[in-house]
This record gives C-alpha cells, structure tokens and sequence, in this order.
C-alpha cells in the first residue's frame, strides 16, 4: 500500500461531504481530512463526517487562508464546494495552489461547473432533479412530478467526484502532476439518466413520462397493494407470468389471448394490472412473500425505513467487531454489516449505516467518530504546521481559526 492519502475539504454542501466520505472509506488510507464545517450534531452529518478530523478556520479572515494554503502544500487532495470564482478572491483556487503544490487534485462540485451559461448559479439537489430530467421520470403516472425520496442528485455528484479523484490519483503516478476536476450536479443528473436519455437520443422522440412503480414496456412489473401494505411482483417474461398466474391462482390467465405475451399484457395493462390487485388485498404481504418463495418469481416487500435498517438480510447477532485502538465494539454484525454501532463523545453509543462495499483483504473501517467542529484544530495546527500553543491562542482570539 502506498502512503496514506490526504484530502483537505473546503466544503459547505452535500455533495462535498458524500464525495470525502467515500475517500474516507478507503480501508486505512487516509490520514488528514480537515473538516470545516457545521456541528457534526445535526444526524445528516453524522454519517459524512467520520473518518475525518475537524479544523475550525475561516477562509475569509487572511490568517485562515494562509492557514489553508501551508496545509495545501502537502495534501494530496484539495475538495471544495463553492460557486465558481469564489475561492479565487482568497488566494485558494487551483492555479494559486498548484503553484506550491503541482501535484495537487483540486475537486471543484458545483451546481452548473466552471463554466457554461448557469455556472454562477447555485444547484441544490432538487433544483437539479427538476431541471434534469430526473422529477419529470418519477411519480405515478397521472400525478405531478415528484423528488426522489433521498437526495439522490447530490450523493451519485458525491460518488463521481470521489471516483473522478482516484482516477486522477492513479494517472498521477504516471505524469506525477496534478489536475483541476469540474464536477457538477446538473453533468451527474444527466449521466444517471442513462437508458432512458439513450431511448429519448435514439429515438429523437419524448420520453413516456412517469411509471410510479411500473415499468413502461414489461407487464406485470410493479408494487400492488396487500391488506397491511405493498408487494413488488416482477413478471419479466411469459414463464415469471406463469409463475405469478399460479401463485395468484389464476392459472388460466396463462393461456388467455389478452395476457399469453408480454406484448399482449403491455396491450392490456389496464384490464391485468387491477384483476391483479384485486387478489393481492385479499392477503397480507407475509402471505405473499411466503406463496412465492421459492418458485423462482422476483418479488420484494416494500419496506419502510424501520423494516430496512431491521431487514433479516441483515440480521447476524453472534458477532462484533472493534474499533481500532480500542476494546468498544463498532459493528454489530449483520449478515452484510450495513449497521455500525460507534461510541459518539457527545451523542453516546449510536447506529450508523456502513460502508457498502466488501473488501476481500481488506478491512474498512470506522476508525474515528464524527468530530465537533473545530474538535482538531489544535491537533492538526500544531502536527501539521508546527504551530505552538501561543500562536493558536493569538489566532483564535483574532477570529482566523476555531
């Protein structure tokens, strides 16, 4: 493994914070990621800010920014989240940098990019679902448009720039120079459009607008209605449709010329669809789920949150993990470890959600808990910079750091 990897983050918004998590998650790579930003109280930062230490400092005070550019010279990884040009006043964008640092990766996330006509407009997540397309495609099909229930524009931005970073991470090896990456929200909305921006480009013709839970050319493909919630039935092909006729004890529906191909039940969606949940309310979703087991069927139980974090997919209670350095437990392991149980200095023992991805060596982990602001900025002044006791009390007292 080569030397650990130092981001320093200048950050404000989501997509900053989901893109240093994702670095961050790295096993045992990084040593230094300055957080500067609000209270890790608030519970949406408690999943983006750990693995990351907390320096207090302000940019718009000359001390701070000088601060941020000796810390600079060294990192390997500079993440920032304003509007273009605004870091260019304090002495903090990439030409300024890459002058002491030419091996610098400089991550610029933004709204709209560098440049174009939108550029010095702000973009939050569901400005960008709207005016890209996203919003449009989602909801049921005669109701309005609706957001996607999690800020999803903002964590795939998050994730394209944390790959766009190891990329150029990797090509550094190779010309040993640094480089500027643009990464917007708006370019990251349009690339998660995939085969339905394809079908439109191919095409030349507008989309079919928004399906809820259905799928536009595959019939039966949707959530029906239970007697205590939802079932998601996905009869992808005439054997699945056999396989759900069955189980619906609808044999005959197998056979009848209105639903025997697919092209036939797209036909008559309207006529098979509710026939369909007619018979789905008659029974809970256990029911279901316990009919279809086994017969080869997709099919899923559309879950609330609670059910989800308490999934049996995930429950596996005889064994823990640890933290690093420490005797605590951090994981509780479930059968793919997507909850993790830290010990908060402030908030006390909570549960978060895990990493995602399974190593087959290595071994992620959450090695520190979100910090409080400014909780490092001690630490980090006087390791990284040399700075002694006194001089971080006179900077403090001047409003340069916190």
């Amino acid at each position: 493994m080569g030397p650990p990897i130092r981001p320093l983050p200048r950050r404000k918004e989501w997509p900053g914070r989901e893109c240093i998590l994702s670095l961050g998650k790295r096993p045992k790579d990084q040593s230094f990621s300055g957080g500067i930003g609000q209270s890790s109280g608030h519970v949406n930062k408690l999943k983006v800010n750990r693995n990351k230490k907390s320096l207090g400092v302000s940019f718009q005070h000359p001390e701070g920014a000088e601060i941020i550019r000796e810390l600079a010279k060294t990192a390997d990884v500079f993440v920032e989240n304003f509007l273009p040009g605004t870091l260019k006043k304090y002495g903090l964008d990439f030409p300024t940098l890459q002058q002491t640092n030419p091996r610098l990766i400089y991550a610029s996330i933004t709204g709209y990019g560098q440049y174009g006509p939108y550029s010095d407009r702000a973009g939050y997540d569901v400005m960008v679902e709207a005016e890209m397309g996203l919003m449009h495609i989602t909801g049921t099909r005669d109701g309005p448009p609706v957001k996607v229930g999690c800020a999803v524009t903002d964590l795939t931005t998050g994730m394209y720039a944390c790959n766009s970073i190891m990329a150029a991470l990797l090509e550094r090896h190779n010309s040993n120079r640094g480089q500027h990456l643009d990464v917007c929200l708006s370019d990251c909305q349009v690339a998660t459009l995939s085969n339905m921006a394809e079908s439109v480009l191919i095409s030349k013709k507008r989309d079919s607008g928004r399906w809820g839970t259905a799928h536009p050319s595959v019939v039966p493909y949707r959530a029906f209605r239970t007697s205590d919630g939802d079932v998601l039935f996905g009869g992808g092909n005439d054997r699945l449709f056999g396989i759900l006729c069955a189980g619906l004890g609808k044999q005959e529906w197998a056979s009848d010329e209105r639903f025997a191909t697919n092209a036939a039940r797209v036909a008559n969606r309207g006529v098979l669809e509710p026939a369909i949940e007619e018979i789905t309310k008659q029974k809970t979703t256990q029911e279901w789920l316990d009919i279809f087991e086994g017969t080869g069927l997709p099919y899923a139980k559309v879950n609330d949150l609670m059910d989800t974090l308490n999934h049996k997919h995930g429950e596996y209670p005889d064994t823990a993990f640890f933290f690093e350095d420490s005797g605590s437990p951090s994981i509780t392991v479930r059968a793919r470890e997507m909850v993790v149980s830290i010990d908060h200095p402030s908030c006390g023992v909570m549960d978060l959600v895990n990493t995602p991805v399974k190593y087959s060596r290595s071994k992620p982990s959450i090695r520190s808990p979100p910090p409080l602001l400014g909780q490092h900025t001690d630490e980090i002044l006087s390791a990284r910079l040399g700075f002694d006791a006194q001089r971080i009390h006179e900077l403090r007292a001047r409003g340069a750091v916190g």
